[in-house]
């Protein structure tokens, strides 16, 4: 496994061909609970970068986006950046992100975890939204998070 700080986990095996047909349903204005097709301009060609996302709601009304592969590229174009666009059919928002430190992430891994554990738990190597904080606190580097505003 890569360092926490790299960590990446490309597609494998079905995904590129799930992947091409999850990143239409957006572009169809299709939502299946709650994704959404994240537009960041690349941080080298300054081209519009697509990819469907999960968009985790919080009861206080914060929304997050999680990167459960890691370290990706439209977490680097994000970081870059700084904002983005939110695609569903043609509604376009768009947000500005800020990138949480490691310790604020709990709270929003352990409720990603509730919402989609199903799909992408996977990618979290045992971890479970019935994880400890510590366990999470040491996945935490590996999974960048930003809150949109």
């Amino acid at each position: 496994m890569n360092d926490a700080a790299t960590r990446y986990l490309g597609p494998t095996g079905l995904d590129p061909i799930m992947n091409r047909i999850a990143n239409m349903l957006p572009k169809l204005g299709i939502s299946v609970a709650g994704s959404r097709l994240l537009a960041v301009r690349g941080r080298k060609s300054g081209e519009w970068r697509t990819t469907m996302v999960n968009l985790l709601s919080t009861a206080d009304g914060t929304r997050y986006l999680v990167a459960p592969r890691g370290h990706t590229q439209w977490v680097r174009n994000l970081r870059v950046a700084g904002s983005g666009e939110l695609r569903l059919g043609r509604k376009v928002e768009t947000f500005t992100a800020t990138e949480l430190s490691d310790t604020d992430k709990i709270p929003v891994l352990r409720a990603y975890l509730e919402r989609w554990g199903w799909e992408v738990g996977r990618f979290f190597d045992g971890i479970t939204k019935n994880s400890t904080d510590a366990e999470l606190t040491a996945i935490a580097p590996g999974f960048p998070v930003f809150a949109l505003s």
